[in-house]
């Protein structure tokens, strides 16, 4: 049996339409693009929405076990610069909280006509088909240098279409003991792979990472993907006012929104360790006790560890590629280009060094890990702040 997804949604609709009239459009590779439209996050909370101006900062949650609120994770990479490199105004003064609703957003409206995604049952198998085209509108990737954005994350990769295809278990069931989750968990309704809460260095991707106003952006091998639910992909509900299935994740289980029975908002404190818990729900048209994901909007956002068996070809797929199997946000530790230019994931250090007069060297110990705070690092070179913004080439 074939199954349709879902179509695009009259919330979605006003999205495309808010951010394809302010420009005339050009065709290029396939995507639609109006270049000069200023993206704004589709964000809009409602009155049982928790404070998303101060979401609780879900760096350092990371455990080496199933941990309600953290997450168990497989994989990260310290030392990579891949990701953004400054922390954005939307970090409050707490050093604890950010602001979702004021995070910046990558500019652009790109819409993406060879959209193509399938969900087919065939026995006990589920088979997800997708080029990794989404059904909403994308931002404009690699971020210009021109785009606010560009001051935090300087994402130099494109979007473009892959080849996957994952075959699930159309009938999961929870494994003995849960795993680790990995950098890719799961594919969502639009057809675009469902990344974990973290950045490559093992940060909270959804507080660092610059996206689109749909919360998508590319990694290294150009593959498109989240770290959340992305909110144009609404959030809908049932009868009995639980979330409908938004996803699923890579050992078979449904993936579904912020709400469960009654129309609760949900947190992780209402959820097991992986994020979800088990009820009756709708699977496949039919009413069945089931355990089941959710999406909430504190980390780690959807899948804190894996509750059930997943087969590594899957990740591997829907990363993109087999070096980004483990990686988040951006994917891979990024490899500076050829010449003098800076490298695509931050500034040049050695070339501001050089301004500032001072070693490569010393100015890396000065900023120390990413994102650096760019008044202590000054503090400790013994310059002003302004002084090594210029240098960095950071407003």
């Amino acid at each position: 049996m074939k199954l349709n997804p879902r179509s695009t949604t009259a919330v979605l609709t006003l999205i495309c339409l808010l951010v394809t009239f302010a420009a005339a459009t050009s065709k290029t590779s396939g995507a639609t693009v109006a270049p000069a439209i200023v993206a704004t996050s589709a964000i809009t909370p409602d009155a049982s929405s928790p404070d998303l101006t101060h979401l609780p900062l879900g760096d350092g949650k990371l455990s080496s076990h199933p941990q309600i609120g953290w997450i168990w994770a497989c994989h990260v990479e310290p030392s990579s610069g891949a990701g953004s490199f400054v922390n954005g105004p939307w970090f409050n003064a707490d050093g604890k909280t950010y602001n979702l609703l004021t995070k910046a957003v990558v500019n652009g409206s790109v819409t993406w006509p060879q959209h193509n995604f399938t969900i087919t049952i065939e026995g006990d198998q589920r088979i997800l088909t997708t080029n990794d085209l989404p059904d909403h509108p994308t931002g404009i990737y690699p971020i210009a240098a021109t785009d606010k954005a560009f001051q935090y994350d300087r994402n130099p990769n494109k979007i473009a279409a892959q080849t996957m295809r994952i075959t699930l278990s159309a009938n999961p069931t929870l494994a003995a003991q849960p795993t680790c989750a990995p950098g890719a968990v799961g594919m969502l309704l639009t057809g675009v792979p469902l990344f974990s809460a973290l950045d490559a260095p093992g940060r909270d991707a959804v507080a660092h990472e610059v996206q689109d106003a749909c919360q998508g952006h590319p990694q290294k091998s150009s593959t498109y993907h989240y770290h959340s639910l992305t909110t144009c992909l609404p959030d809908t509900t049932t009868g009995d006012g639980h979330s409908a299935l938004v996803g699923y994740a890579l050992d078979g289980f449904g993936i579904f929104g912020r709400r469960d029975v009654g129309g609760k908002i949900l947190s992780s404190a209402d959820l097991d360790a992986c994020h979800g818990h088990t009820h009756e729900i709708e699977w496949d048209g039919k009413k069945v006790v089931m355990y089941h994901y959710h999406a909430t909007w504190d980390f780690p956002y959807t899948v804190g560890c894996m509750s059930g068996s997943y087969a590594d070809a899957n990740i591997q797929i829907i990363s993109g590629s087999p070096e980004g199997a483990n990686a988040g946000a951006n994917g891979l530790p990024q490899t500076p280009p050829a010449g003098n230019g800076p490298p695509p994931g931050g500034p040049d250090l050695a070339a501001a060094a050089k301004k500032l007069g001072i070693t490569e060297q010393a100015l890396r110990d000065a900023l120390g890990p990413p994102p650096p705070n760019l008044a202590a690092a000054a503090q400790k070179l013994g310059i002003t702040e302004q002084a090594l913004r210029e240098a960095l080439g950071i407003p």
